[in-house]
């Protein structure tokens, strides 16, 4: 081959990988950002509740216009994407989740009207909601083109967004700034980074094809693909796939087993085992940091075995560790319990998202349908355990979330990698 065109095809090869890693870290940051803004409500709970006397009846109302908005949130994700594609759409939801934040910090700070602060609430969700969605699409496709498993990974960029959010919150609750400033400095800051983010996203012609490269041609013209009206209407149509329903099985199980934890696990180790609140939070604590752990290494571990035996591995570990939690005779098997616990319930979810986009034909409907049967999971997720708890006790109730991650690792090879042929 003579010299220059050896050379040509080495920057090209650069231009491209370089393209590929700007994606990449663009959904990264997104991912991060994402679970800045959820930590940042939630950290400043306790303030909005005492500036507007709440009870704790009434907190649990306003709390249910961030849930509400997310479910509409996930609705449209796909109209939206279909409608605007991924770039805009993304911004579109940062800033409907911004714009929440900010009316949130009016209506607790300035104004002192809770209905305000619903209605905040539902923007957040709303926005929030949508952009769940778009990233996991994002991250599968990102994930496929350069050839290594990115989705955990990403995920755990969304933990440390939370970490970041809950000691920004801690620091604004101890400087005694008002909910208003603190959330209105936090909402410029993520609505910039996805602006700025969103510039290495590729362009798409169709909703849910993702480019051959980063460096893919660049988007048809928009007479070119079909009526976005049509192109949703057919995207609906993933709900009668009976793959979609096992790998949203999978999701449900796992992310169960995780949203009870969020909720339920500090109580369990007081009214179960009677750990003091101090204690409590530590096993919460362990819980948290071995699902951070368990996304940090989950890729590698993914790309050498596969998604079905680390989904059957993780299920079994969730189970053991569950079994250990809620019998524990000592305090050291307590944490061992929570340690095993977290590390199983850590891929489910990621591994999903990726497994619902394999089929790069509507995989923006997919990853939306999958990622609805995750969110009913949080959503119904701590109100059931919590009857459950009343009548049964709360340790017997954890055995709802056992027999959920059975079924998980039952549906397992629903997420079995498809082959592409080129």
């Amino acid at each position: 081959m003579p010299q220059p065109a050896r050379a040509a095809g080495t920057s090209a090869a650069r231009t491209v990988r370089r393209d590929l890693l700007a994606w990449r870290n663009a959904v990264f940051a997104i991912f991060l950002i994402s679970g800045l803004s959820l930590a940042t409500w939630m950290s400043r709970i306790p303030a909005v509740r005492d500036g507007l006397a709440l009870s704790t009846a009434e907190v649990g109302l306003v709390i249910f216009g961030l849930s509400g908005g997310s479910v509409v949130g996930l609705l449209a994700a796909v109209a939206l994407l279909a409608r605007f594609g991924a770039r805009r759409a993304m911004v579109l939801s940062v800033a409907l989740s911004t714009s929440g934040l900010v009316t949130v910090g009016v209506g607790a700070s300035l104004l002192a009207s809770t209905g305000l602060v619903f209605a905040g609430l539902v923007l957040v969700g709303v926005g929030m909601g949508s952009l769940d969605v778009m990233m996991n699409v994002e991250g599968a496709a990102v994930e496929r083109d350069v050839g290594k498993t990115l989705m955990p990974l990403m995920h755990a960029f969304f933990s440390f967004g939370t970490v970041i959010g809950a000691l920004l919150g801690a620091g604004a609750s101890y400087l005694g700034l008002p909910v208003f400033w603190h959330l209105a400095a936090i909402s410029v800051i993520v609505l910039a980074t996805a602006v700025v983010g969103v510039r290495s996203i590729p362009q798409r012609a169709e909703l849910g094809d993702e480019p051959q490269g980063a460096a893919a041609a660049p988007a048809a013209a928009p007479t070119s693909s079909p009526a976005w009206r049509e192109r949703l209407r057919a995207s609906l149509s993933v709900w009668g796939d009976p793959k979609i329903l096992l790998i949203g099985t999978i999701v449900l199980g796992m992310t169960f087993a995780e949203g009870s934890a969020n909720d339920w696990l500090a109580l369990a180790a007081v009214d179960g085992h009677g750990l003091s609140n101090t204690a409590a939070a530590i096993v919460f604590g362990v819980f948290v940091s071995a699902m951070t752990l368990g996304r940090i290494v989950g890729g590698p571990v993914l790309d050498r075995v596969g998604r079905v035996p680390v989904l059957r591995a993780s299920a079994l570990v969730g189970i053991v560790g569950l079994i250990l939690f809620i019998l524990a005779p000592s305090e050291w098997m307590l944490y061992a319990g929570a340690v095993l616990w977290g590390l199983g319930a850590s891929l489910g979810f990621p591994v999903g998202m990726s497994a619902a986009a394999d089929d790069r034909k509507n995989a923006a409907a997919r990853v939306s349908a999958v990622a609805m049967i995750g969110y009913f999971a949080f959503l119904v997720g701590p109100p059931v355990l919590g009857l459950l708890g009343q009548a049964w006790g709360i340790l017997n109730a954890l055995y709802l979330v056992l027999a959920l991650m059975v079924l998980a690792g039952l549906a397992a090879p629903a997420a079995r990698e498809r082959t592409y042929t080129p």
